[in-house]
């Protein structure tokens, strides 16, 4: 439940908010969405160096350097998950998506703890890993091609979990969509290797679904790094 009152004056003391801007589409009454992209960052700058805002206001950084960009891009140690772009001379457009992602990704091992379809041959693997309390967080869940289905998955060893009861439990495919997954649990032994983006949620999980990469029998769970809080 949001926090009212003295709840919420506590917590935007523990936690406070930033307001980040990045467009402007309307000014002192002017509907600006006609205008160009690069007219409304102008006008956006303007507007935060005329009135001397600063925190809890923020005005996101932009450039139009490639060196610059990536320069930034290293900064996925640190979390940042990649950039924004979109063209100068684009006029806003509601509903529309005019502004592209590209995300920082990387490769990482990951333990199977559920499938969808059958351990024999699944169509969706749900990967974990283990926190430092032995305790195992299922996350990410890559969907596998026509052609990753055919494996020789009884070579991997994708037995059906009978330590853990709930064949049949619930996953959500990954962070941002509502999809629901019908899974059957699997003995958490055969390790792969995923590719995944730097977004991590307070626990340390991976937020998107991950890319299949291959199958890593010659590792076990004991080899697959911790889950780990980001900092």
């Amino acid at each position: 439940m949001p926090e009212r009152g003295a709840g919420a004056a506590r917590a935007a003391e523990e936690w406070p908010a930033h307001f980040v801007a990045f467009d402007l589409l309307r000014l002192s009454g002017t509907d600006t969405t006609g205008w160009p992209y690069r007219r409304r960052r102008a006008a956006l700058e303007s507007v935060f160096a005329a009135r001397q805002l600063s925190a809890p206001w923020a005005l996101c950084p932009s450039t139009t350097e490639a060196d610059v960009v990536r320069e930034r891009l290293k900064w996925a140690s640190v979390g940042m998950e990649g950039v924004v772009f979109k063209r100068l001379d684009d006029a806003y457009r509601p509903s529309v998506r005019g502004w592209q992602k590209y995300k920082v990704r990387e490769t990482s091992e990951a333990i199977v703890g559920a499938v969808t379809g059958s351990p024999a041959a699944p169509r969706t693997l749900l990967l974990g890993r283990y926190d430092d309390q032995a305790a195992f967080s299922t996350s990410a869940a890559p969907a596998l091609s026509p052609g990753q289905r055919v494996l020789q998955w009884a070579d991997f060893s994708l037995r059906p979990s009978a330590a853990i009861p709930g064949r049949g439990w619930s996953f959500d495919a990954g962070w941002g969509t509502r999809e629901t997954l019908n899974v059957t649990l699997v003995r958490p032994e055969l390790v792969v290797e995923a590719g995944v983006d730097v977004a991590r949620d307070a626990s340390g999980r991976w937020r998107h679904p991950a890319r299949w990469h291959r199958a890593r029998p010659d590792l076990s769970p004991a080899d697959v790094p911790h889950v780990t809080p980001p900092l």
